[in-house]
């Protein structure tokens, strides 16, 4: 429910981004045929039993694939395991690179894939390993097969892990007003209006873009919280990648804040959306 509401939040599509997802939904046959411009966010779901080729692209006659048909969009992969471990691999390159190369004998085609990843999973087979009041009946070795179906690099190209507890009833049957969809989006896209203006001498949109060279230039640290990033890195065992992607997601969480530098605060929150790797993985 949570990833399908995604799309209502995310920044307004630009013009040229609808023109791009436009023109990859018309080369892989899937344009609608009242709607000649796409102007929202595509949310791609497939099931787990797509095959590697369905979801980066290719065929016989190469098309783009689902990863391609995301594109400034959200994919989402419900019951992550179920999926087979050499399909979830091919995502690692197009997740770092935010394109995809398919070669045949006769052409050599790239298509765009710069889409938000989502996936869902349970913590056990059974789904209730950790879950207060209920007893998880799966044994060690089924768990760690489990969760072992996530490789270590995928999981790195990741920038956010979290767990979601079970909703109880009395919050369904609850009165009180909770915050909107659309006055989220406001302040997704005061935040994105911040990264356009920071970002226009660079040529990209967002931080998430960022290169290591942007990073050094643009996440700077004051000494505390160099301190804090220091010690996560050493406890959590992180890599170069996920020291990078913390960074990243501090300098969003401060430009949510309408913070011109990244506190203490920003880099914590950044720091504990990596801190269920070592829970579960042992990373």
């Amino acid at each position: 429910m949570l990833s399908r509401r995604l799309t209502t939040i995310l920044p307004d599509l630009t013009f040229e981004e609808a023109l791009e997802i436009t023109k990859i939904h018309s080369i892989a046959g899937t344009l609608p045929a009242n709607a000649p411009l796409i102007t929202t966010r595509p949310f791609r779901a497939p099931h787990h039993t797509v095959s590697a080729t369905s979801l980066v692209g290719g065929g016989r006659i190469p098309k783009p694939g689902e990863i391609s048909l995301a594109h400034f969009g959200v994919l989402f992969l419900d019951e992550l395991p179920e999926f087979n471990k050499y399909t979830l691999e091919v995502l690692r390159g197009p997740l770092e690179d935010r394109e995809v190369t398919i070669s045949r004998t006769n052409a050599t085609n790239t298509y765009p894939a710069n889409f938000m990843f989502i996936a869902s999973m349970n913590p056990c087979p059974c789904g209730y390993y950790g879950v207060e009041g209920k007893n998880c009946t799966c044994t060690s070795q089924s768990i760690q097969k489990y969760m072992g179906k996530i490789s270590g690099p995928l999981l790195d190209r990741i920038d956010i892990c979290t767990e979601v507890s079970p909703v109880e009833y009395k919050k369904l049957n609850s009165d009180i007003e909770i915050e909107t969809s659309a006055t989220i989006k406001e302040r997704v896209n005061k935040a994105r209006k911040i990264q356009n203006i920071r970002y226009r001498e660079n040529k990209i949109f967002s931080n998430s873009e960022l290169t290591p060279k942007l990073i050094e230039k643009y996440c700077k640290l004051d000494e505390p919280s160099k301190l804090i990033l220091e010690n996560a890195f050493k406890k959590l065992n992180l890599s170069a990648r996920a020291y990078g992607r913390i960074l990243k997601v501090a300098r969003t969480i401060a430009d949510l804040d309408e913070s011109k530098n990244i506190s203490q605060k920003h880099i914590a929150e950044a720091i504990q959306y990596r801190s269920i790797d070592k829970k579960y993985w042992g990373n």
